[in-house]
């Protein structure tokens, strides 16, 4: 083995721990008090959270995503491109080694493709848009997605999504409360008084809201932290350890995914596709303009578009 593929290995064994880390953070918080009332000691308690946080968050991630997809548009597709794509993916996937996922087809702007695993089964979510791509594109596209199939990351993402979501929202949450400031400017408040319809003050004051964000931010942190690291170690790197198995298949694929990649990264529909799957997704749509809390977005695309059109080996 290289070095720098034990680095890589490295850097995924510990983004895999810290994604750990969170499920078995958030169910500590009721979990280890409990335990250690009862008399089971702080070991006990912390194997108790890790059992309770891990198998909740398992469970409910098929569930989760599934019902999530089931919300989107269907893209009304006619039998015979259905059943063309269906047999395309059930061709990549006979190369790989792997059972066809249950295949769906939603409509949107966004030009992705995402996998799912767990006991539900495994499913497969593409776009119109993405499919709309070249071949050599679209196909490169569904071989990376496969491919994460095949090294059961998609398995382990589905299962963690239900915690990394709860951190998510929460941390959305405190950053709107540190950013909260009254849509009255003084000079309104004045005006609204001389009418008699305007309190003096606001009945919760501005820095009220920004204590108790920053107060959910410092409660957030252990589990924040750990799952900005994990999302950077794991989810990335296996998103490139994918790009390089594709990038194996020949110069075609390699040239195809990389054309997948910038496309889905520049064309317009991020909004389109749920933030939910954006890290069981070819590309994360998660940037500034969804709003959102997550590290890894744009940043990543262009670190993984510059390996794919280099010429060494990836």
């Amino acid at each position: 083995m290289s070095g720098s593929s034990a680095a890589r290995r490295g850097r995924t064994l510990v983004g895999l721990v810290a994604l750990a880390l969170v499920p078995t953070g958030i169910a500590a918080v009721p979990v280890v008090p409990v335990a250690v009332v009862v008399g089971l000691g702080v070991g006990p308690a912390v194997l108790a959270a890790g059992v309770v946080g891990l198998g909740t968050s398992a469970i409910l991630g098929p569930l989760l995503v599934d019902r999530r997809i089931e919300e989107l548009p269907d893209a009304d597709l006619e039998d015979r491109p259905t059943a063309f794509i269906e047999d395309r993916v059930a061709t990549i996937a006979g190369d790989l080694g792997v059972d066809p996922p249950e295949l769906t087809v939603v409509r949107g702007d966004a030009a992705n493709v995402a996998v799912t695993d767990g006991y539900r089964g495994a499913r497969l979510v593409v776009s119109t848009r993405l499919l709309s791509l070249p071949e050599a594109d679209r196909d490169a596209a569904l071989r990376h997605a496969i491919v994460r199939l095949r090294s059961r990351e998609a398995a382990v993402t589905t299962a963690l999504l239900p915690a990394l979501l709860v951190v998510e929202t929460l941390a959305l949450l405190a950053t709107l409360l540190v950013g909260r400031r009254s849509d009255r400017t003084e000079a309104d408040r004045r005006v609204n008084r001389i009418h008699g319809y305007e309190p003096e003050r606001e009945r919760i004051p501005a820095p009220a809201y920004t204590l108790a964000g920053v107060l959910l931010w410092l409660a957030l942190l252990p589990v924040w932290f750990p799952a900005v690291v994990g999302d950077r170690l794991y989810v990335g790197e296996r998103r490139r350890a994918a790009d390089a198995t594709v990038s194996r298949t020949g110069r075609a694929e390699r040239t195809g995914l990389a054309n997948a990649v910038a496309f889905a990264r520049d064309a317009a529909g991020a909004a389109d596709w749920p933030p939910l799957l954006d890290r069981l997704s070819l590309v994360s749509m998660a940037d500034h303009e969804t709003g959102r809390i997550r590290g890894t977005s744009r940043h990543e695309t262009r670190v993984r578009l510059a390996r794919l059109r280099s010429k060494r080996t990836l």
